[in-house]
């Protein structure tokens, strides 16, 4: 089966569960099933062949540029760490189907397992770290969404955003470290960082890498001082617990240690960084477990304590340590999937896992307590279990290794781990199934039917047969052994075996068991003197980290974004204003390259008409329609000047815009008062005109030496002027930009156009259907109206002009490639023509009138742009690129024909409608209850009135 396949199965199969809901709980469970276990003998499939030493590698192009590309890549390690997660998944979609209840939506919880399961496929297999962080940060999303599947429960979504905070704040810093990593590498493809190990040692940004790197891998696996949130991820159900926290998502941070240990391992900032997290976490966390009562919280701090082992273990350096770790990895999937599954069956048949309330389960649950034993003394290290050879196996190699100058200290800290880890172990065995049955509990106990023990008990089986037969299991994991590796050093020669004979591991071994036990027996004494001892809580900390965080985030926002745009723009100004000044001051400015050209009489007349505008709008806008007026006068003076510096397009667009525009603003000013309230202080003013004075000096002295100096690069204007005709078929070069060159450009606007007006519409939607809809209606006009609601002269001449400006509207549409125009111009034409007609008949005549909904013509218009993009790749060219050729009609000469003009077409489209339903809107608001709708377009009819006459 392909590697693409195997990755995307269980992501196409997520949308199966939600489907077959309808049908039935077991429909809904196998399909689930069938989905993963085709995946998992798809990857079975692959075994011959990594097994006789091939790599399979799988490629497709996606954003090479960036180095990001779709690569996986099956190995040994990928191998192994796919049939855990398929493996185990199958496992746990058993049990859940009879976990959860009828009132748990069984779809939607098996299409987060399904979506979180190949975001998991997809880390193991990558062979692109870009990619790997893609899979990476979707595993921190799904989980999320498991975590808090139970929505009702506040715990439940506090753990899922805990979960969610401390990991993804890893796989950020994570993102940087994968960066430097690919930039000393010279490439992004794992398998090529790993063969760069000695640049990468070499180089002066790998402590920062490596840092950036544990800090993604301990937050994603729970490693001190990052290790509180996967407790509280306990709130999520008993199937998210045994899949997330033994075989897949705490486990995300030790693969990535183990695949990239060949490029960051055997180092000192290594050794010393993973080593001391591993044995720090492994002794915290069998210390909190063997404290707890709740049977997953248990649980859960011995999986710390478990990945604080095998973290320690590839932070040695050495072959063996991997060795460990690899088969340490394998039997911890195994005994703590049983174990959060046998919990999970107490919880469900008890209604408890306090385990204060349990005790003498093993006489009314004798099958589930013989499956929680078995996989418990696995955990504690006991003879004939798996966990007992590599427990051993990890006290020879602690015992080598010599940590911050004692050489006792780490084989002392791995035995006081190990002893608390048969402590917490043997309490667990103890206080829920030894002792006398109660009469107290919760609810009668049983064993569940065998759909929620058979997955717990296949576990244990692989339990007692790998502690008993180990030597089945050891070509294996010495062949993963040799992918974590990568070459760096020779697999070891050591065998797995049950008897090594009595060596001092073994005595450090007999010394955690014998420990263990009388731990437990003191464990009453020990738990009362836990009680009182006060110690800081790291749920506590880390939610006063992220109070203060809110409380300074909304400080600043609230100080910076307090709603006042002067305050805004005041900031923008005095930091442009600033840099400018540093810059001025700072560097060199050349003496002038062009000579100074006088303004001719005309020239200098515009642009003092357009400054005298200026300072009048400035001394008199608080008079809101005069301010409208003089905006507009200084919009008409700009078209002017476009129009002088030969800019026709630029000129016609903005003359169009400010007729739009101004109706527009005219129809809001009819909900405003006309003037506005003087809400600075004289001193308030003093600055906002200094500010102002200094960034107009500034933009006017740097427009001044702009245009007084030659190009330092060649323009790229002269781009477009050479390619406008040959490369877009085009001689309007401002047309060929708008629809050729950055036509993605033009495509983005258009959408962002179409939304702002639908923006507006819902805006008046939920005015009209709300409160205001009274007051509008209601509300009575501040001075008297005229007389002639419809004037007759503008009705006619509106009328007249209509199919006038249509067909201007038609003929600069036309015309826009090749001569001033274009869509866009030709839409505001179109519009105003159109807004005219609302303006001499009124809103209800028009609106009757209209055959096409405002909505449907922006959506045609965004449509007709984006299908004539998508044309371009029928082609085999790039999204918008435009063709041309020259069409021969009967009695026609040979004319020009661009799929750009259909790409135009959809800008004009979408500017008709976008200005049409923003004007509609506003006139839903204007109309009021005390004036009727008229019948006719006009209020004056002659010929009505002798009608009217008639019938009296």
């Amino acid at each position: 089966m392909s590697l693409f396949l195997i990755v995307a199965l269980p992501f196409l199969g997520a949308l199966l569960p939600g489907l077959m809901y309808g049908a039935g709980r077991k429909a809904c469970a196998s399909v689930t099933l069938a989905v993963t276990l085709t995946a998992l003998i798809g990857l079975l499939t692959r075994l011959p062949e990594i097994w006789s030493g091939q790599t399979i590698t799988a490629r497709i192009d996606w954003i090479p540029a960036l180095g990001l590309n779709l690569e996986l890549w099956l190995d040994p390690l990928g191998f192994f760490f796919a049939a855990l997660i398929l493996g185990i998944g199958c496992l746990i979609i058993i049990y859940g189907r009879y976990y959860l209840s009828r009132e748990d939506h069984m779809g939607e919880f098996f299409t987060y397992l399904l979506l979180f399961q190949g975001a998991m496929v997809g880390i193991v297999l990558s062979d692109n770290i870009l990619l790997l962080l893609i899979f990476w940060e979707l595993t921190s999303l799904s989980s999320f969404l498991l975590i808090g599947y139970w929505k009702h429960l506040p715990e439940g979504r506090q753990g899922a955003r805990m979960a969610l905070a401390v990991t993804g704040m890893g796989g950020l810093a994570m993102i940087g470290g994968a960066i430097i990593l690919g930039q000393i590498a010279g490439s992004y493809r794992i398998s090529d960082i790993i063969a760069a190990r000695d640049a990468i040692q070499a180089s002066e940004l790998y402590t920062t890498a490596l840092v950036l790197i544990l800090l993604g891998c301990f937050t994603k696996s729970a490693q001190f001082p990052f290790h509180f949130w996967l407790p509280h991820a306990m709130a999520a159900p008993t199937p998210v617990s045994a899949y997330l926290h033994s075989a897949t998502m705490v486990k995300a941070g030790i693969f990535l240690m183990a695949r990239l240990w060949p490029a960051l391992s055997g180092t000192p900032e290594w050794f010393y960084l993973v080593t001391g997290a591993g044995l720090i976490t492994m002794c915290l966390g069998a210390v909190i477990s063997f404290f707890k009562h709740d049977l997953k919280a248990i649980l859960a701090f011995s999986t710390v304590s478990h990945l604080g082992l095998i973290t320690m273990l590839l932070g040695t350096g050495t072959a063996f340590g991997v060795l460990t770790a690899v088969f340490h990895i394998l039997n911890h999937a195994t005994f703590k999937a049983a174990l959060f599954m046998s919990a999970g069956i107490v919880d469900h048949e008890a209604h408890t896992r306090d385990i204060r309330r349990l005790g003498g389960l093993r006489h009314l649950m004798p099958v589930t307590a013989t499956i929680a034993i078995i996989a418990a003394l696995s955990m504690a290290g006991i003879p004939l279990m798996n966990g007992f050879i590599s427990k051993e196996m990890m006290l020879k190699e602690a015992l080598e290794t010599q940590l911050f100058g004692p050489e006792w200290l780490v084989p002392a800290l791995a035995t006081f781990g190990a002893l608390f880890s048969a402590a917490y172990s043997f309490r667990f065995i103890a206080h829920t199934f030894l002792g006398k049955t109660r009469d107290d509990y919760p609810s009668p106990p049983h064993d569940p039917n065998k759909g929620m023990w058979l997955p717990p008990a296949f576990l244990t089986v692989l339990v007692v047969g790998i502690g008993v037969l180990p030597f089945l299991v050891e070509p294996f994991v010495k062949f993963v052994t040799g992918a974590v590796l990568g070459g760096v050093a020779e697999v070891p020669d050591y065998h797995l075996a049950i008897w090594h004979g009595v060596n001092i591991p073994l005595m450090m071994s007999a010394v955690a068991v014998v420990g263990g036990l009388i731990l437990l027996g003191l464990h009453r004494g020990l738990q009362a003197g836990w009680d009182k001892t006060p110690r800081p809580e790291a749920k506590t900390i880390f939610d006063g980290i992220i109070a203060g965080a809110i409380s300074f985030a909304r400080g600043l926002t609230g100080g910076l974004h307090d709603g006042a745009f002067t305050r805004y723009a005041a900031i923008l100004a005095l930091a442009i204003i600033a840099a400018a000044g540093h810059a001025w001051m700072t560097g060199e400015v050349g003496a002038p390259a062009l000579p100074f050209a006088w303004p001719n009489l005309a020239s200098a007349l515009g642009w003092l008409m357009l400054v005298v505008a200026t300072v009048v709008l400035v001394a008199t806008h608080h008079n809101r329609l005069l301010a409208l007026i003089l905006m507009g006068i200084i919009g008409t003076m700009v078209s002017v000047g476009f129009a002088y510096f030969s800019a026709p397009d630029l000129a016609m667009t903005q003359i169009s815009v400010e007729v739009v525009t101004i109706i527009l603003m005219l129809l809001a000013l009819n909900f405003l008062p006309d003037w506005t309230p003087k809400e600075s202080t004289p001193m308030q003013r003093l600055f906002d005109g200094t500010v102002a004075i200094l960034g107009g000096l500034g933009a006017g002295g740097l427009c001044y030496h702009l245009l007084r100096r030659t190009a330092v690069e060649t323009p790229i204007s002269s781009y477009h002027l050479e390619n406008s005709y040959y490369g877009g078929g085009g001689t309007n070069v401002v047309n060929v930009i708008l629809v050729d060159f950055r036509g993605f450009d033009t495509f983005g606007e258009i959408i962002v156009l179409g939304i702002a007006a639908l923006v507006i519409y819902a805006l008046t939607e939920a005015l009209l259907s709300g409160p205001v809809r009274a007051r509008l209606l209601n509300r009575v006009p501040d001075k008297p109206l005229a007389g002639d609601r419809h004037p007759l002269m503008m009705v006619v001449l509106t009328r007249v002009m209509m199919p006038i400006v249509l067909m201007v509207g038609v003929y600069i549409f036309l015309r826009g490639h090749n001569q001033p125009g274009g869509g866009f111009i030709a839409g505001l034409v179109v519009a105003v023509a159109v807004v005219m007609q609302y303006l001499a008949s009124g809103f209800a005549w028009a609106t009757d009138r209209q055959r096409y909904p405002y909505h449907a013509i922006i959506g045609s218009g965004v449509l007709a742009a984006g299908l004539t993009g998508i044309g371009a790749w029928f082609a085999g060219r790039e999204f918008l690129t435009s063709s041309f050729g020259y069409v021969k009609l009967p009695g026609l000469e040979a004319f020009e024909v661009a799929s750009a003009l259909f790409f135009d077409l959809g800008v004009f489209l979408a500017v008709v409608g976008a200005v049409m339903l923003s004007l509609e809107s506003f006139s839903r608001l204007a109309r009021r209850s005390d004036t009727r709708d008229p019948e006719h377009p006009m209020d004056i009819d002659p010929s009505r009135d002798q009608r009217a006459e008639g019938g009296a």
